[in-house]
C-alpha cells in the first residue's frame, strides 16, 4: 500500500495496542509473544489473564522484566472471552492507542499475519483475519469441528444480511474510533457471539472492512475453552442482532 507519491504507508507501532487473553496459556504465552516480536519488535502487548492457576501471569511478569512493551492485567477469576475483551480494548482506549488488534493466546493466530493486517487498517476502519476467503483456511480441526464452524459463519452472514465470511474470527485489528461508536458497554454476548456482534454493529455503522486470508492451526497444548453453551447463545442470539441495530 503506498500513498499518492508512492510510498509506502503503516501505521506507527506505538500507537499499536496487542490484545491477548490468557486462561491457563502458560505453554503457549512465552513462543507467541516471541513470534510476535519477530514481525513487531517495538509494538506494545497487553496480556489480559483470569488469574490462571497454571501460573500464565508469573511467566508474564517475568518476560515483562526484559521487555517493557508487554503490559498485564491480572484479574480476579475467570470471566470470559467477551468481558476479557472489553477489559483490554477499555484500557488501550484510556492509554491513548488508536489501533488495538485482539488474538488468541494458544499459537492458532499465526503473528506473521499482522503486518498485512497492519497495512490494510491504513484504507479500512477494521480487519478481520478470515479463514473462509481465498487463501484462508483451518488445519488440525476434526470434520465435525470444521463444519460447525463454517455453518456458523454462513448462518451470520445469511441471517444479518452481511457481506463478511468469517463473523467468528478472533484475530481483528479495529481503529479506536470504531469501538467507540459501537460502545463496547451494549455488547451483552459472549464468546463467538460477541465476536459476530461486534462486527455487525460497525457494518451496520457504515465503517469499512476487509477480510485478510490466514490459516487458522488448531492448539497443540492446553484445552479449548469455547463451550457448548458459548456455541448455542451465539446461535439464538443472531436474530436478535438483526432486530436490534
Amino acid at each position: 500500500m503506498s500513498d499518492p507519491h508512492g510510498k509506502p504507508r503503516t501505521i506507527s507501532t506505538d500507537r499499536l495496542l496487542i490484545i491477548i487473553p490468557t486462561y491457563n496459556e502458560v505453554h503457549n504465552i512465552r513462543e507467541l509473544i516471541d513470534k510476535i516480536r519477530m514481525p513487531l519488535n517495538d509494538c506494545r502487548l497487553l496480556i489480559v489473564d483470569d488469574n490462571s492457576p497454571d501460573g500464565t501471569a508469573t511467566a508474564v511478569k517475568d518476560m515483562q522484566r526484559h521487555d517493557p512493551n508487554i503490559h498485564l492485567i491480572l484479574r480476579d477469576g475467570k470471566q470470559g472471552l467477551a468481558s476479557a475483551m472489553k477489559t483490554g480494548f477499555q484500557w488501550g482506549m484510556d492509554h491513548g492507542y488508536e489501533y488495538l488488534c485482539e488474538m488468541d493466546a494458544d499459537l492458532s493466530h499465526d503473528p506473521r499475519y499482522l503486518k498485512e493486517f497492519i497495512d490494510q487498517i491504513d484504507e479500512y476502519d477494521f480487519v478481520v483475519g478470515s479463514r473462509y476467503v481465498p487463501g484462508g483456511g483451518i488445519l488440525n480441526w476434526p470434520p465435525g469441528r470444521r463444519i460447525l464452524s463454517k455453518l456458523g459463519s454462513v448462518y451470520a452472514r445469511l441471517v444479518l444480511s452481511a457481506p463478511l465470511n468469517d463473523f467468528t474470527s478472533g484475530f481483528n485489528l479495529w481503529r479506536r474510533k470504531v469501538l467507540e461508536d459501537i460502545n463496547l458497554n451494549t455488547i451483552t454476548s459472549r464468546g463467538y457471539g460477541f465476536l459476530i456482534e461486534m462486527k455487525y454493529k460497525a457494518y451496520r455503522k457504515g465503517y469499512s472492512f476487509i477480510e485478510v486470508p490466514i490459516v487458522f492451526e488448531d492448539r497443540t497444548r492446553g484445552a479449548s475453552k469455547i463451550s457448548k453453551k458459548i456455541i448455542f447463545e451465539a446461535i439464538w442470539k443472531v436474530p436478535l442482532f438483526r432486530l436490534r441495530f
